[in-house]
């Protein structure tokens, strides 16, 4: 009887802890939500230098939903953070070069989170390219090379279509909307409402949060402490320099090339995602750069 009484003291002191323990971390979190919609909300906000209306009631509340559900996906956005810090200086000049924007590097962020994703629709990459659209923009899309997978490539590649889109509705933040409503969407929607700047229009739901999902990122990505998200430089994943290795030839078995390179084959295929089999024919003479690390092995 005496060892049942100190078995139940015991269980009740347990069972108090964890009730503690765990009203502390609703506090908090309570905290970051009232935080995220009153002191963290920001009082402008651009995309590419054109300002969000924040004093227009829908506009204001549709970004304060989306920095609350990505303020509070902890583990997705915190790997987010991380993988840009290896992502981003891949994408930056590449935009530079193009003349666009540093800002649609979050419209990546949106699209993957900074991975080769593949969705529901067949749209692959970190851009997300269909294969009509990554074949209508240059890129080589087959069993054997899908360039969609390739990092450079496929951000030129989205570089062209947004300057392409620029011209056709006259601002960047359409150019970023009409990635996910498409063109011919968007245009179709412009005629039916007589307005042209994507915050009068009423469009689909995916697309209407588009924008505003690309501004939460952006804010929440360049002052993540604000946000709740404590990482110290050492978390981020650094980049991993590389040699590329230019072949113009047939590659019979991609493991014995990796081999001879002094590397494994899957540490070949984590630096060139876009050799989809395991060899590479190569009857025309192409030429192709495969990347072989130089550390991080």
């Amino acid at each position: 009887m005496k060892t049942n009484k100190a078995l139940l003291s015991t269980l009740a002191v347990v069972i108090l802890s964890g009730l503690l323990v765990f009203g502390i971390a609703g506090d908090n979190k309570d905290k970051l939500m009232h935080e995220g919609t009153a002191m963290f909300f920001p009082e402008s906000i651009d995309f590419a230098g054109e300002s969000a209306p924040l004093q227009i009631t829908d506009v204001k509340e549709r970004l304060d939903r989306e920095l609350l559900i990505n303020a509070n996906l902890d583990a997705t956005t915190a790997l987010i953070i991380k993988r840009a810090n290896r992502a981003f200086p891949i994408i930056e000049p590449i935009l530079k070069q193009y003349g666009v924007p540093d800002d649609f590097k979050y419209l990546a962020v949106i699209e993957s989170g900074l991975i080769n994703a593949t969705s529901s629709s067949g749209a692959k990459g970190v851009w997300q390219f269909m294969p009509d659209t990554a074949k209508e923009k240059g890129m080589e899309v087959n069993d054997i090379v899908d360039e969609r997978y390739h990092l450079e490539k496929s951000t030129e590649a989205a570089c062209k279509y947004f300057l392409a889109a620029k011209e056709k509705f006259g601002t960047w933040t359409m150019a970023a909307a009409s990635y996910n409503g498409g063109m011919n969407g968007l245009s179709k929607k412009i005629d039916e409402q007589k307005v042209t700047n994507y915050y009068d229009l009423g469009l689909t739901e995916e697309t209407s949060r588009y924008v505003f999902r690309i501004l939460a990122l952006k804010e929440i990505m360049k002052q993540p402490a604000k946000y709740g998200f404590t990482i110290y430089p050492t978390d981020l994943y650094a980049p991993i320099p590389t040699k590329s290795v230019e072949v113009d030839s047939t590659i019979t078995d991609l493991t014995n090339f990796a081999k001879s390179q002094g590397i494994n084959y899957k540490i070949l295929k984590i630096h060139n995602p876009w050799l989809r089999d395991k060899r590479l024919p190569n009857p025309t003479k192409k030429k192709y750069e495969i990347k072989i690390p130089l550390e991080g092995y």
